[in-house]
């Protein structure tokens, strides 16, 4: 069977470090689907705006390009990290990377259908991934209340308390620059808690450009 690529991934994870490890449906952060040419025509996407998610079906394609040739390059357990990668599970109870086919299914937010692509959020791909396939998610069908999540479900709330950019996102939607300005070229330099932030603002939306440690700070006891 010939797997044709459809489309390709594209946002702002161009490193394998730091991509969630599951889809998440809160995450604000956007991916573009962007079909090649042969499949770049709005009638394949007729009635797709009327779902909210979709299933995407792809290529571990990072994974694919460091194997090895050999067709028993695989191992039947691996190492899950979030039990800290000292215990092994089936490679069929897990859903690593590194399986017999590099194939992903991930489940993702349908935000946007604009000029032949698909905007998303809540997925968990590195940028340039293949897209094999699309389907639409059936909530009847394909959510189930009585499912159980086996040894997952005791990190399903594994997260970090990151303080710090919780803080700047409260003082940047603050809106500090003064009521006169709004050049959305103009970058904006900020000191907070021994950093420095250079931000830019447009459309309502703020971008950091740059965040630099510039001295450590000692917080009263």
């Amino acid at each position: 069977m010939e797997l044709k690529v459809i489309a390709y991934a594209r946002n702002g994870h161009t490193d394998k470090f730091g991509i969630p490890r599951q889809s998440r449906d809160e995450s604000p952060i956007r991916t573009r689907i962007v079909f090649e040419p042969e499949y770049r025509m709005q009638e394949a996407l007729r009635g797709i705006e009327d779902f909210s998610h979709l299933w995407l079906l792809w290529g571990f394609s990072e994974v694919e390009s460091q194997k090895s040739k050999v067709e028993s390059d695989w191992s039947p357990t691996v190492r899950p990290p979030r039990l800290g990668g000292n215990k092994r599970m089936g490679v069929f109870a897990t859903r690593s990377p590194f399986r017999p086919n590099p194939i992903g299914l991930t489940s993702v937010r349908l935000l946007q259908v604009a000029d032949g692509e698909l905007v998303v959020s809540g997925a968990d791909l590195m940028d340039g991934t293949p897209i094999y396939d699309i389907k639409p998610y059936l909530s009847y069908s394909d959510c189930h209340d009585d499912a159980q999540d086996g040894f997952a479900d005791a990190h399903r709330d594994d997260r970090l308390d990151v303080s710090l950019l919780r803080e700047l996102a409260y003082i940047l939607e603050q809106d500090p620059r003064p009521g006169y300005q709004d050049d959305p070229e103009r970058e904006y330099r900020m000191d907070y808690a021994g950093y420095k932030v250079t931000f830019t603002v447009a459309n309502r939306k703020v971008h950091i450009v740059h965040l630099e440690e510039t001295y450590p700070v000692t917080r009263n006891p």
